[in-house]
């Protein structure tokens, strides 16, 4: 099948290079031009584990290309629109100009029998009306379904071509004779992962929209929980994570996402829960969603903690403190920062006095652009140096395995804490070491 991706970001790329592998003829188009040449000469243009293979692999078939010429659109039996919805500046409303302009590009370039498939994460309501949109301008088209993303950052690739769910809403919902057409179509496209007996759910333009911040909501109030609880456990000298082996042994509850720390961030959650709540809003539905502003305030609580243990353990001051940060990234396996709780505590760390010192595997570069007034470190070791406090804010696995021995006779101060409750408490204190952590016990 042959078919177009409109936005080459973290998920239109991925997108495209994973349809490509399943056999399709994929164009992918962006206004960035920068963006498509990397994507041209099989670069990623951020750090994904396993794209850049993905990218050799299927640019090497012929069957994967990218362009910023809408234009190309022409010719495709499936448009994917998979640009970016921010959340709006001085707003919690995520912001729908890159949704609305991809799309009113595309549509001259949309032919009969040809299908408009949303994967961004949209308001509800979004679906309905970019399919009258649809309507109007390509009424020969087979119109407009929404195919909601349920990627994670470090785990993209395999998440495409292995979902473990497909969502589809389609136009006048699965019992119409156009919402039977376009499912067909769509189950072309997924023939592979459907092969494979992936769960398929076939519903309507808003109950479509509704479960990728659905998804994040429940995601994010689990986190929010269990580091509420952490709160809780340092009050009384009480350990978050064997709490949390205990409540999570209850399959009723599950212990996944009950891991207590700095909180979430990334490109997702946080602006996800903001525009989920403006949304209910609009609708009227102020007080259904009401519990989500806690759940906001908990995360960015942690962070503020964390600043406050870091001051508390160098004798209550980090004015002249050398810091040494592990992690820029909002998770391990990604570059990316934005919304990063690991580089806001950074960042608030400098401002009040101290000298940080960073390091991350991916997110240096990216790091150094957002905030350029901290300093930069390629190594560990290089970042540790004369440290009188070290904090590990993103768990990469090389900061996982770290050697307390090794790292002792770099610092000036033998003190660590952990902020994604990663590290072994006992190692690192029977090296010697003050190990403080988010919702552990002192010692």
């Amino acid at each position: 099948m042959r078919m177009t991706v409109i936005g080459c970001g973290y998920l239109g790329a991925v997108h495209a290079a994973c349809m490509a592998e399943l056999g399709h003829e994929v164009v992918g188009i962006d206004v960035d031009q920068d963006k498509i040449a990397a994507l041209q000469a099989a670069k990623a243009p951020f750090f994904e584990p396993g794209l850049p293979e993905l990218l050799e692999r299927t640019m090497a078939t012929g069957r994967l290309r990218f362009t910023t010429d809408m234009a190309e659109a022409e010719g495709s039996q499936v448009h994917f629109v998979c640009v970016g919805t921010p959340q709006k500046r001085g707003e919690f409303a995520a912001d729908m100009r890159f949704v609305d302009a991809a799309t009113e590009a595309l549509l001259p370039h949309v032919g009969p029998g040809e299908l408009v498939v949303g994967k961004s994460t949209v308001p509800v309501g979004t679906a309905a009306r970019l399919a009258a949109l649809v309507a109007q301008a390509a009424p020969d088209a087979l119109g407009l379904a929404w195919n909601p993303e349920f990627l994670r950052e470090g785990h993209a690739v395999e998440d495409t071509l292995r979902p473990d769910r497909l969502v589809y809403g389609v136009p006048g919902g699965p019992e119409t004779p156009e919402g039977q057409r376009a499912k067909n179509l769509l189950d072309e496209v997924y023939a592979t992962p459907l092969q494979r007996n992936t769960p398929l759910i076939v519903t309507d333009y808003q109950t479509a929209e509704l479960v990728k911040v659905a998804a994040n909501s429940f995601l994010a109030t689990k986190i929010s929980f269990i580091n509420a609880m952490a709160e809780l456990c340092e009050k009384v000298n009480a350990d978050i994570t064997q709490l949390a082996d205990a409540i999570g042994h209850d399959d009723r509850i599950g212990r996944k996402f009950l891991n207590a720390g700095l909180g979430f961030g990334g490109g997702c959650l946080p602006k996800d829960i903001r525009a989920f709540m403006a949304r209910a809003g609009e609708l009227g539905a102020d007080q259904t969603l009401t519990f989500l502003r806690e759940v906001d305030s908990i995360n960015m609580r942690r962070r503020i903690r964390m600043v406050d243990l870091a001051r508390e353990v160098c004798d209550g001051s980090l004015i002249g403190k050398r810091v040494a940060v592990l992690g820029a990234a909002f998770k391990p396996d990604s570059d990316d920062i934005r919304d990063s709780p690991a580089l806001n505590v950074a960042a608030q760390i400098r401002l009040q006095g101290g000298d940080v010192v960073l390091t991350d595997p991916a997110a240096v570069d990216n790091a150094r652009r957002a905030v350029p007034d901290i300093s930069y470190a390629d190594t560990v070791e290089e970042a540790v140096k004369g440290a009188h406090v070290v904090l590990l804010l993103t768990e990469w696995r090389e900061y996982r395995d770290l050697d307390p021995t090794t790292l002792s006779g770099l610092v000036r101060e033998k003190r660590i804490l952990d902020g994604r409750n990663a590290l072994d408490p006992a190692r690192w204190r029977n090296a010697g070491w003050t190990y403080r952590a988010l919702g552990r016990p002192r010692a």
